[in-house]
């Protein structure tokens, strides 16, 4: 924001257009349902897995195992933790879709691991 000076110059305030612009996201996210702030995250981290595991345009060149157990570890903490609040309804299908990236893991994996001890099996139990 600015305001004029005496001195006829145009001042800026230290608070920023920025600042309005975080208090307009925090009002809108305030409008959110904590259900949909969650399996949004949660599809954000199942695409960028999907992505790393070469289920993208370019595998070749997109694939990142190491990258991809973070993010389905990340993916099976969030989804075993926000199951009982986020209704059985959206918990199946992020399910459905760790699942698959937890398969398609094991098998770009060249050595892959054992079952049971593949990304996010600690909290999903064994895929296979």
């Amino acid at each position: 924001m600015s305001t004029p000076a005496p001195d006829g110059h145009e001042h800026v305030s230290p608070v920023s257009t920025t600042d309005d612009g975080a208090a307009g996201a925090a009002r809108d996210i305030a409008d959110v349902a904590a259900v949909e702030v969650i399996t949004t995250a949660a599809v954000h981290l199942l695409s960028a897995a999907a992505v790393k595991v070469g289920l993208a345009d370019d595998p070749e060149s997109q694939k990142d195992l190491d990258e991809a157990r973070k993010l389905i570890n990340a993916l099976a903490g969030l989804i075993t933790a926000a199951a009982p609040e986020i209704s059985d309804m959206h918990a199946r299908s992020l399910r459905d879709g760790l699942r698959s990236v937890q398969l398609a893991f094991r098998e770009a994996s060249v050595i892959p691991d054992p079952i049971g001890q593949g990304p996010g099996e600690k909290w999903t139990g064994p895929v296979t």
